[in-house]
């Protein structure tokens, strides 16, 4: 994996994420899910791109 490739899929995931994360919003304001639920989808997709994160340097070609 290239530099340019990692800087493409990080911002993809960023993307993903803020997606997610509006989703999680819109549902929590419209009662459908808990602030509790919220709270631990939130921080199981921040572990999970921290995780990725770390593959993907791991990967990168110097």
């Amino acid at each position: 994996m290239t530099q340019s490739q990692r800087l493409k899929y990080s911002i993809l995931i960023s993307l993903v994420v803020l997606g997610i994360m509006l989703g999680l919003s819109y549902l929590q304001n419209a009662g459908m899910i808990s602030e509790q639920l919220f709270q631990y989808v939130a921080i199981g997709v921040a572990v999970l791109v921290v995780v990725i994160n770390g593959v993907m340097r791991r990967k990168v070609k110097s």
